[in-house]
């Protein structure tokens, strides 16, 4: 702001110097005048580009704005709405100096080609619902940022099937006495901290963060494809706890975790998990993230510990903006690895001495292409494998249909997809996807559903005695649509 004032004060100064020149009757050359003028222009134009850069979107790493207005955002020197992940808005709509606020509506219809007769899809944390429309993500709130204090504060309330179906797969909820499903479901990022101006900034939170382990993000808006792979699906979409972002330099992110375990609201055994992030953008076609994590989170087995590290890389390798065919493309490549031991009953790799291993190794590739000088059509296509001895990160299909979860079970499985995605403003998203998943092992709903005979849970039907139709293989197209604001 100072920088914006003191412009408007030269320009100003400018047009009274030639004013007071008329005045006096001294007479300017055409080449002084035209210097004059140069310069107001030039002071006009500086004006507006500070105003400009100053709308910057944040992607979850921090929004506070110093006391000059300008935010402290590293990486905003490029431009990476591209990135797979990334929001593609370039400018806030609801920003002011203390507040930006967001909304996202995102409504789907999953047709499966098994027509489940209980309209129940499993296996997936995108869609829970089956040949229906479906409200899956409502989310609303925003980020408070007190530039002078450092002061910050972030909540984000959630609604629709993903603020069911995602916490489901968190069992921490039933140890004690207090349904911690009803105090936090609702809630996709809540946190309280504060914003250190040091290097290119610090933040230090306390709360409920977004997790961008298995590099998409939790709102499907910043997403190339809608229904995430098995590496995605299967790793954590929140964390409960602290985390310290560090930012060295504009082009690199640090960030420190000690958390209640892995996509746990509470914390199961004993001891905290932690970990940490490193985000590295060099070029502006390039960005690169690593997560690791170490904790202790199989209920009732505090012995045994867990190991998992993500690793990412996006890189945009055409761009030809303006032309009538394609004007950008890129690629995402993501692999895991991750292991369990320490408790004699597992081991991370190899089954010796009757102990079965446990481990979970995947990798997922995605290609995009964008259209037309506004690039307002992409498609993308890619998928991934996954192989999880053990099953303690595969999604446990819904209703009666449990898979168990011994050591040893063997759990294998790929999956690819296309789409088409129409974006006709920074608003809106229309997408159609196909989908096909497979698996070594029955996992997928069936014909006959995964509730009861009749379709229905109580009290309109009666799943006594029933087993889940479950199927090995598994063909969808999903048609959305997906608001944010």
């Amino acid at each position: 702001m100072k920088k914006q004032f003191t412009s408007t004060l030269v320009a100003t100064g400018c047009l009274l110097a030639l004013h007071a020149t008329a005045q006096a009757q001294v007479t300017l050359s055409p080449a002084e005048r035209q210097a004059i003028i140069n310069q107001i222009k030039q002071e006009m134009r500086d004006s507006a580009a500070l105003t400009a850069t100053n709308r910057v979107i944040s992607n979850d790493l921090t929004v506070t704005k110093t006391d000059t207005g300008k935010y402290t955002e590293p990486f905003a020197w490029g431009d990476f709405t591209w990135v797979q992940g990334a929001n593609r808005q370039k400018k806030a709509l609801l920003d002011s100096k203390y507040f930006t606020g967001g909304t996202t509506i995102d409504c789907n219809y999953n047709y499966s080609f098994a027509r489940p007769i209980d309209h129940t899809n499993s296996g997936s944390t995108a869609t829970f619902r089956s040949n229906e429309f479906n409200i899956s993500y409502i989310e609303a709130g925003g980020e408070f940022h007190d530039p002078k204090t450092g002061a910050r504060a972030k909540l984000f309330l959630q609604f629709g099937t993903r603020a069911t179906g995602i916490p489901r797969n968190d069992n921490t909820p039933l140890r004690g006495q207090f349904d911690l499903y009803t105090a936090l479901r609702f809630v996709t990022e809540g946190y309280a901290g504060i914003h250190i101006n040091k290097m290119h900034g610090i933040n230090i939170d306390f709360g409920i963060f977004k997790s961008y382990v298995g590099l998409l993000s939790y709102n499907n808006f910043e997403n190339w494809n809608y229904q995430p792979s098995f590496t995605s699906d299967n790793t954590p979409w929140f964390f409960t706890g602290s985390r310290v972002q560090l930012f060295p330099t504009d082009k690199l992110k640090v960030e420190l975790w000690l958390v209640n375990g892995w996509q746990t609201y509470g914390m199961f055994n004993e001891s905290p998990g932690v970990g940490f992030q490193i985000q590295y953008r060099p070029k502006e076609w390039l960005s690169v993230l690593g997560s690791s994590y170490y904790g202790h989170d199989t209920a009732l087995d505090p012995n045994r510990y867990r190991f998992h590290t993500d690793n990412s890389v996006v890189a945009r390798y055409y761009n030809a903006p303006g032309g009538p065919g394609i004007t950008k493309a890129a690629f995402s490549l993501t692999g895991d690895l991750g292991f369990e031991g320490g408790d004699g009953i597992v081991r991370p790799f190899g089954n010796k001495g009757g102990i079965p291993e446990q481990n979970f190794l995947s990798a997922m590739f995605y290609n995009r292409f964008w259209y037309g000088p506004k690039q307002h059509f992409a498609t993308t296509f890619g998928g991934g494998v996954i192989s999880n001895p053990g099953r303690y990160l595969a999604l446990l299909p819904t209703g009666t249909g449990v898979l168990t979860q011994n050591p040893g079970d063997l759990f294998k499985g790929w999956d690819s997809s296309a789409n088409m995605q129409y974006m006709p403003n920074d608003y809106l998203t229309f997408g159609i996807e196909y989908v096909t998943r497979h698996a070594s092992v029955p996992y997928f709903s069936g014909h006959g559903g995964v509730t009861s005979p009749n379709g229905w849970n109580p009290p309109i039907g009666d799943p006594t005695g029933y087993v889940a139709d479950l199927v090995k293989d598994e063909n969808r197209i999903i048609f959305s649509t997906i608001f944010r604001f």
